[in-house]
């Protein structure tokens, strides 16, 4: 069957079938791809085919809030709270840190409530002792990366390895990552193929566009975009592989798929990223926003999030409502049947199924890893870093013209708001 007519028989299938009470649930993560990095989000060169049809089928938001970089983003993700509610300690090479025996993940709670559950990817969040894994913290499987693929020479001064695992077993080093893509998708494809009437819950965290950049060759020198365009045009066809098994399988149209990112791209390079055949133009675009990864500017922090469940999201829709990573912890969670986790974040799905016009998030705390350098409260937004920064986001989403001096009551109404947070720390 052609790709066209895979995706005519795909988007036929989901407006036949029925709704299902325990949907599957497909959370697709990128690694520091930036809001303006999709064609459905205006990028001029980068094609995202099977993204964009994603959207149409589905809700895209255009005010989605994740965190500058990568541990603080997966812990909002996987743990629903704050990264300064969370210490976890070094991640990273070397690091004996890990998600504390306290914390509910995400795949703890789904696998609680009868959901088979698989991780594919870069996990981030502790890999010293082996419950510290994945398959330690609630996950049946895992392919992929303890962390970042820069984590080893010469970007990082480092003498540990970068293994490539499965479940707690290390199977490869030196990692072949220009087919880290390409083996994270067949990986992601047989599992989805495995399953039968039991829910699942597949977390495919893709190590890309992340620097260094790779891509297998059969995808290199494709892109008008260069080679970042090629990277996002590999993962976009991972989208595509996903969407293409769901349908073989005969789950589409009981599966709630997202797509989103950790952060936004990595521009303003540091120094030890110039090496290895790294380039600064290696990196996306944060769309019509100011700032960066590493920044709690829009550009670092606001990233796309589609949303498709046949049946229950209308088709074509788009939100400009304030939500965030931490919000889908909360809606996954009771989506498949389990309770409210009281965490930091809110149950979306009214407001993707168009039962509730307005999300229920009406605020959100910007965090530098574990710093609070502002709040977003309605359409005002204050920065705390460098002295009072005041935007009005819904006039001003470049955040151009701070407005602090003009609303002086605006801008202690905020601070008290982030005091209230920092005294439920």
């Amino acid at each position: 069957m052609s790709f066209l007519l895979a995706a005519l028989a795909l988007s036929a299938g989901l407006a036949a079938a029925p709704a299902f009470a325990a949907p599957n649930i497909v959370l697709l993560f990128a690694d520091d791809l930036g809001y303006g990095d999709l064609g459905v989000n205006g990028n001029p060169t980068i094609r995202t085919e099977n993204l964009d049809r994603l959207a149409a089928q589905g809700l895209r938001m255009t005010s989605f809030y994740s965190a500058p970089s990568c541990v603080p983003a997966r812990t909002q993700l996987l743990l629903g709270r704050y990264p300064s509610r969370v210490a976890l300690g070094g991640t990273g090479p070397g690091g004996a840190g890990g998600i504390p025996d306290g914390e509910t993940t995400l795949a703890q709670a789904l696998r609680a409530v009868g959901y088979r559950t698989a991780m594919i990817g870069k996990w981030h969040l502790g890999y010293a002792r082996e419950e510290f894994l994945p398959t330690g913290r609630g996950f049946d499987q895992w392919f992929g990366l303890p962390y970042s693929n820069d984590m080893q020479p010469p970007w990082v001064r480092t003498d540990v390895p970068l293994w490539l695992y499965r479940n707690a077993e290390r199977i490869e080093h030196p990692v072949d990552q220009d087919r880290l893509t390409v083996r994270y998708t067949e990986n992601a494809v047989e599992f989805i193929a495995r399953q039968g009437d039991a829910p699942f819950f597949l977390y495919l965290a893709y190590s890309m566009p992340h620097l260094p950049l790779h891509t297998a060759d059969n995808f290199r020198g494709r892109s008008r975009g260069g080679l970042y365009g090629d990277v996002i045009e590999t993962i976009d066809w991972s989208v595509g592989e996903i969407a293409r098994a769901l349908y073989e399988a005969r789950k589409a149209a009981d599966t709630i798929v997202l797509f989103t990112s950790d952060n936004g791209p990595w521009l303003n390079l540091p120094p030890r990223m110039l090496a290895g055949g790294v380039e600064p133009w290696h990196a996306g675009s944060p769309g019509p926003f100011r700032g960066a990864k590493h920044t709690t500017y829009e550009g670092g922090v606001r990233v796309p999030l589609i949303a498709r469940w046949p049946g229950k999201i209308p088709e074509g829709g788009v939100s400009a409502e304030m939500a965030a990573t931490l919000d889908l912890y909360s809606t996954l969670i009771q989506a498949g049947g389990g309770a409210d986790p009281a965490r930091d974040g809110y149950d979306l799905m009214p407001l993707w199924t168009g039962a509730g016009a307005k999300s229920p998030r009406n605020e959100f705390i910007y965090h530098r890893r574990r710093e609070i350098q502002g709040i977003r409260a309605g359409n005002w937004k204050l920065r705390t870093v460098d002295g009072d920064e005041l935007f009005d986001l819904e006039i001003d989403p470049s955040e151009r013209y701070n407005r602090a001096a003009a609303f002086p009551a605006v801008v202690a109404d905020l601070k008290a708001r982030i005091q209230r947070y920092e005294n439920s720390l």
